[in-house]
């Protein structure tokens, strides 16, 4: 009979995105993983495969995560400016915690792979399109809502904006030590959705 394993694979993977968040994937060494992961080489062998395989594991599980965050936002009743609001200032909110803020560079790290690995490339393509959809979706709600002026003619063009700002917001909370300058790119976003 198999030994259970000894450890929580779900806060590994929570660990992982940490570690890998703040080296980077090619800066993450095996020393780097084994103590940001507590846990022993052959245990991460085992469960996980190699490191490439492990911050694929932590990926898909970081970003499935906050995508179907997202897209719950976007479906739920009511006001869609107000969830398409909710959704930037938590993402500042997040990126401007000292603690939970050290997950979400992980998705740094992924861009930089994309170019050179087809796998977390053909990953983020699916991920952007899913996203896109549900912001495109959200926003015609909005329009039937009138809550979206007729100078939003192409809501597709909107909802790809909105999926790539939440990229650039993570961004540059890596590149500022300010937390005002989240606050300032969350607003101007948002005021794209004005009148």
């Amino acid at each position: 009979m198999a030994r259970s394993k000894e450890f929580d694979t779900t806060l590994v993977l929570h660990k992982a995105m940490e570690v890998f968040g703040h080296y980077g994937y090619e800066g993450t060494s095996l020393p780097n993983l084994l103590e940001g992961l507590g846990i022993a080489r052959q245990s991460l062998y085992d469960t996980y495969g190699t490191k490439r395989d492990l911050f694929h594991a932590a990926l898909k599980h970081y970003v499935n995560e906050k995508t179907t965050a997202v897209i719950s936002y976007l479906e739920r009743p009511g006001s869609v400016k107000t969830a398409i609001s909710d959704i930037f200032l938590e993402a500042v909110a997040v990126l401007q915690d000292e603690l939970r803020c050290k997950q979400c560079f992980i998705m740094l790290s992924a861009m930089d792979q994309v170019p050179h690995d087809t796998e977390i490339a053909e990953f983020f393509k699916q991920d952007t399109a899913r996203l896109e959809k549900a912001f495109y979706e959200a926003l015609v709600r909005a329009r039937q809502q009138n809550e979206l002026s007729e100078r939003h003619d192409n809501l597709m063009t909107l909802a790809r904006y909105l999926t790539h700002a939440r990229y650039a917001i993570t961004q540059a909370a890596k590149m500022s030590s300010d937390p005002h300058v989240l606050d300032d790119i969350a607003t101007v976003i948002l005021s794209t959705l004005d009148d």
